[in-house]
């Protein structure tokens, strides 16, 4: 049973360096990973769950090429867990373009950027490397150029080393 009685509420909220995260889990998984925005209260994770999921996160804001190790729930449709098994290819500091995630799903690049936008486990399934022909591109449903979302993927491209996009987009 999930302890988040309320999904609305996350079982923790966590400081890291590119801003605030919820994280939502039941005693053995991960059901999702939020970008919350800035003023959000902290609420320190009190799940062993929640806390390995806070120190993966940790880790990876100290290394960009940290491996996530987590336990993640069965989610989304057919097509958006091949967007999403597609965006756990790409390695850090590397992107591609939703045009050419398209080509290789027989999709179209609305689709991609809906199945990377419906993403509940970024940044551990990295939607952020995922940009579009001319830019970033939108991320978590915003594609508001001075809004916080779209600062965490500049932050994360960065961090990464996908600065050709990140800097360009600044």
């Amino acid at each position: 049973m999930p302890l988040t009685q309320n999904p609305a509420h996350p079982d923790a909220v966590i400081a890291l360096p590119f801003g605030r995260m919820g994280l939502f889990c039941t005693d053995d998984v991960v059901l999702h990973l939020e970008y919350l925005p800035p003023e959000t209260p902290l609420t320190p994770p009190s799940t062993p769950l929640c806390r390995a999921v806070a120190a993966q996160l940790s880790a990876y804001g100290d290394d960009p090429a940290y491996r996530f190790d987590l336990p993640l729930a069965a989610a989304g449709t057919e097509f958006q867990r091949r967007v999403w098994a597609l965006l756990q290819q790409i390695p850090p500091g590397q992107t591609r373009t939703y045009g050419d995630a398209a080509l290789e799903l027989h999709s179209a690049a609305r689709a991609v950027g809906q199945a990377c936008a419906a993403n509940p486990f970024a940044p551990v399934v990295p939607c952020h490397r995922m940009v579009a022909q001319g830019g970033l591109g939108g991320f978590a449903h915003s594609t508001a150029q001075d809004g916080y979302l779209l600062g965490i993927k500049r932050w994360l491209l960065q961090h990464e080393g996908s600065s050709r996009s990140a800097r360009r987009h600044a």
